[in-house]
């Protein structure tokens, strides 16, 4: 008993078990002593060792390494950097935009608080719940050449002769990974929206409405500056994870047909793991990241300026 009092005392006065004192820094160290050994394992060490390995002529498969220097940016330079730089593009800013679209059409409606919205809250979820690869292969399923349910559905509605092959198709199947996507994404992005419209201040959306303001002037004048800053954090990682997105794309097509959804995160897989050249994978890898980081701050001086103003 005496001994659990003397180490509540210590405990109340701020000591340590051997009577010394332990100072705000210390104490601060030591709660982000966890937090920085996992950046610098898994974050700092695999970056680093990227940066030195596309300076080596390395395979997965050939034991030692060579160095070359710049020779594997050369090689990335050389070779099909701009078409998998623009698909990359392409499928960030469709999986980006359209999900948002649509979560914030939703948000908007189940912030109404129209009947039963709890429960279509949470049916509305699902499609973010389901694990990606498994949500790959159902959409996989629904776009089939042969069998699919999209073409099934347009050949009965009589807007198709026949059945399209989506996926097979170089015009097609951007827009068909796009959809499956935007589809699984769209659910986290409605949520993060109706928690920033419940915040808006119901006071000021009835003053306006009394002025004579119409929904559309209430939602650009009132609802849309309120959620700037929930806009700008889902836009940001949205744009962030769309742009190394790697398994839909990987399971619904590939990288294909004829490399139209061949993005960096599929190139940089087929050229270590298919291609077993380690030294190049990790040049366009440092490409990568390059332009995702300059995306990144542009993106940030864009809405710092914004709030400014």
């Amino acid at each position: 008993m005496t001994t659990v009092d003397s180490q509540a005392r210590s405990a109340r006065s701020g000591r340590t078990s051997l009577g010394k004192p332990l100072s705000g820094t210390a104490f601060a160290l030591l709660l982000a002593a966890p937090g920085v050994a996992l950046f610098l394992g898994i974050i700092l060490y695999p970056l680093l060792a990227s940066l030195v390995n596309s300076l080596y002529r390395q395979s997965l498969v050939l034991p030692g390494r060579e160095f070359v220097g710049l020779e594997n940016f050369g090689d990335v330079l050389g070779g099909d950097l701009l078409p998998v730089l623009r698909n990359t593009i392409v499928f960030t800013a469709g999986s980006t935009v359209i999900p948002f679209l649509i979560g914030l059409s939703l948000a908007l409606a189940l912030n109404q608080r129209m009947r039963g919205s709890a429960v279509l809250r949470g049916a509305l979820l699902m499609p973010w719940i389901i694990p990606s690869v498994v949500a790959s292969f159902l959409w996989l399923w629904i776009f089939n050449a042969n069998y699919g349910v999209l073409n099934g559905l347009l050949v009965r509605a009589g807007v198709l002769d026949s059945g399209a092959v989506w996926l097979g198709d170089p015009s097609t199947a951007m827009l068909a990974v796009i959809i499956a996507k935007s589809w699984a994404s769209f659910p986290w992005i409605m949520v993060m929206l109706l928690a920033g419209l419940q915040t808006v201040p119901a006071d000021l959306m009835e003053a306006a409405e009394v002025d004579g303001a119409g929904a559309i002037r209430r939602f650009f004048a009132i609802t849309l500056p309120h959620l700037k800053g929930v806009v700008g954090i889902v836009v940001l990682l949205e744009v962030i994870w769309n742009f190394h997105h790697f398994d839909i794309i990987w399971v619904l097509t590939g990288g294909g047909p004829a490399g139209s959804t061949t993005t960096f995160a599929v190139d940089v897989y087929r050229t270590a793991f298919r291609g077993f050249d380690v030294g190049s994978a990790a040049a366009m890898g440092v490409f990568w990241m390059i332009i995702l980081t300059l995306l990144v701050v542009v993106y940030l001086r864009v809405m710092e300026r914004g709030e400014r103003r």
